[in-house]
């Protein structure tokens, strides 16, 4: 079985710059890095994690936590936050709660048990008291919290904006957004924030559609958002909070044989993979979850070092045009 002394033999480096490499610490150039890992497959090696956690106050691992996994929203994030980790040596511990407190509550004991050397939550119903004293940094994405370590998010209020102002560009006069989980606060609700200003400001009527947690959990829309359009038969124009949302709508709508372009304008928010697969192609406000992924995760690792970090980053959003709007 390989030894860490192998490892530094194989790659031509010190002992200790190959340990500084597997825990992260201290600068290491990129071609460093490259000779360790590839000394490491050809060898075989696989570092003790339980040692070495034993040795350190945290390991190489960072607690992500999602209230979901299908949604491709976080599907997308988690993509981005794995691999931005991984380019900085860290591995993710992925944590799913379905948005069920208990379960959050025990992740977060799992993630500290475990030595995690930091967390990102990207969940909205963990108590704010929880993290009062968990000792490591919590940097959140799309929720700010008054004693966590960093926020990053994006414009919402400004996506809400730029929705409101294409469809009226677009000649709709009668708007409808569905969205907002009623009774349950989240950065995305200044999507919401933003839509009606422009609305109220240019004199167009719309209405707001709540939606409710079982449906966020289940994504299942269509049985809500038919019943609005028949409701609200002028309806010209619809901004949904998600792409997830707007996908469905234009399931509605050729269930009830109407015409999206032509006659109903549809404009979604994220801008995830699923935005080009529909067809017609989803106008959709573009969120920028790479990059939000790659400062959440540089803000835990020089948190995690022990450097100052901006306490909110807001990331700006734009409209990406297709076929919908």
């Amino acid at each position: 079985m390989a030894t860490l002394k192998d490892v530094a033999r194989e790659s031509g480096l010190t002992v200790g710059t190959v340990s500084r490499v597997l825990n992260n610490r201290g600068y290491i150039s990129d071609k460093a890095r490259e000779k360790v890992d590839a000394a490491m497959k050809k060898l075989n090696y696989r570092p003790n994690e339980v040692a070495r956690s034993l040795s350190k106050s945290s390991t190489n691992t960072i607690g992500v936590i999602v209230p979901h996994i299908r949604h491709p929203y976080f599907t997308e994030m988690i993509s981005n936050l794995e691999n931005q980790a991984y380019k900085k040596g860290y591995k993710i511990l992925l944590c799913n709660s379905r948005s069920i407190q208990e379960k959050e509550r025990e992740y977060i004991e799992i993630c500290t048990s475990n030595k995690v050397a930091g967390i990102i939550l990207c969940s909205g119903t963990v108590p704010v008291e929880v993290f009062d004293e968990i000792g490591i940094p919590v940097v959140t994405i799309e929720r700010f919290l008054d004693n966590g370590t960093a926020a990053v998010e994006c414009d919402n209020r400004q996506g809400g904006a730029l929705a409101a102002e294409r469809l009226i560009a677009c000649g709709c006069r009668h708007l409808l957004h569905v969205g907002n989980i009623g009774g349950q606060f989240m950065p995305a609700d200044m999507r919401t924030e933003g839509f009606r200003e422009v609305c109220e400001r240019e004199n167009v009527p719309f209405v707001e559609l709540l939606t409710e947690e079982i449906q966020y959990n289940s994504m299942k829309y269509g049985e809500l958002i038919e019943d609005a359009l028949q409701k609200y038969p002028e309806t010209d124009g619809l901004f949904a909070n998600s792409d997830v949302i707007a996908a469905q709508t234009l399931q509605t709508c050729r269930k009830l044989q109407i015409a999206v372009p032509e006659r109903l304008k549809v404009i979604g928010f994220d801008d995830v993979f699923l935005a080009t697969l529909t067809t017609p192609q989803l106008t959709t406000v573009h969120q920028p979850i790479k990059e939000m992924a790659e400062i959440a995760i540089n803000l835990l690792h020089d948190s995690a070092s022990g450097k100052l970090v901006p306490k909110r980053t807001v990331l700006p959003v734009c409209l990406t045009a297709r076929e919908t709007a």
